[in-house]
């Protein structure tokens, strides 16, 4: 059973980071690179997002449970990695929920982001949240490497 949770603590810390990974360095380039216009890049890049996000959130909820039963005890999610999956899933659902959510209205009453001149009011404020998304999936992404690295060096009894 402990090999099952620890590899459910790896597996679910490995797949959302992986796709943090892949998202930025693949899709988002990718996108931008190849599609004909960056409004449906950004879509793309939206649509993917928002999968990574729901992807994250349940690994976290996996990787937290793996590690409550794993050490029989709630207090166990008081630890420095589990605070810090914790961390990830709450900036996750910030900003998927917060932010994006916030960015998808402005998207909408522009009609079109790379039309909208940047000194406009609502692309200012698109642009503001935007930098607080990629903030977000940033912390995200660190903070996950420290609880994967925290929880590789955990010892067991």
């Amino acid at each position: 059973m402990t090999a099952t949770l620890r590899f459910l603590q790896f597996f679910s810390l490995g797949c959302w980071l992986g796709g943090i990974l892949f998202f930025s360095f693949v899709v988002a380039q990718g996108a931008f690179s190849i599609l004909p216009n960056k409004d449906l890049a950004g879509a793309l890049v939206g649509y993917s997002l928002a999968r990574l996000h729901i992807l994250g959130i349940v690994a976290g909820c996996v990787y937290l449970i793996a590690t409550a039963v794993l050490e029989k005890s709630m207090s166990a999610l008081a630890r420095p990695a589990a605070l810090l999956v914790f961390a990830m899933v709450v900036c996750t659902m910030l900003s998927q929920y917060g932010v994006i959510a916030r960015m998808d209205v402005l998207r909408a009453q522009m009609g079109s982001v790379a039309a909208t001149p940047a000194e406009n009011p609502l692309r200012s404020s698109f642009d503001r949240l935007h930098q607080y998304s990629v903030w977000l999936e940033s912390i995200v992404l660190l903070s996950g490497l420290t609880a994967l690295f925290l929880t590789a060096r955990q010892k067991f009894s």
